[in-house]
């Protein structure tokens, strides 16, 4: 993965460059596994499970794109970076937009569209950026 795109977004004020913290990525990470464990739980509500779900998937993104050296104030943009940041198919990625929209539909007009199968998909993608930021083991100092 090159960081072409990530820079170029710095170079507009998309993305600020900031050095990684392993702090910061390990409590991200943590935020991440312990909400995505309790959005697998079927005793929570469709409602907890989807808004749980997404914070964790916005958590492990976020945590991706702190590694490589960047921050964003922009969520949407944490999980466009994801092919960036984590080598995230653009489907992939594109299903944690989806959750992005209805998320915000829920969050700002009261108007929830969220079904098992939107749920399903965002626990198994972000179950997927769990995988692929374990596999990447500490920050290394740049």
């Amino acid at each position: 993965m090159t960081s072409d795109s990530l820079e170029n977004l710095a170079k507009i004020g998309s993305l600020k460059r900031e050095a990684p913290a392993q702090a910061e990525v390990d409590g991200l990470v943590a935020s991440g596994r312990e909400r995505l464990g309790d959005a697998k739980n079927p005793a929570n509500t469709l409602t907890s499970r989807f808004d749980l779900a997404y914070n964790a998937a916005h958590a492990l993104a976020l945590a991706a794109l702190r590694r490589r050296g960047y921050r964003s104030e922009n969520r949407y943009l944490v999980f466009q970076a994801l092919p960036h940041t984590l080598g995230l198919e653009d489907a992939e990625w594109r299903v944690l937009a989806t959750c992005h929209d209805r998320r915000n539909k829920f969050e700002y007009e009261g108007v929830l569209n969220v079904d098992e199968r939107l749920l399903a998909e965002s626990i198994a993608v972000t179950e997927r950026l769990l995988a692929a930021l374990e596999k990447l083991g500490p920050v290394r100092s740049r």
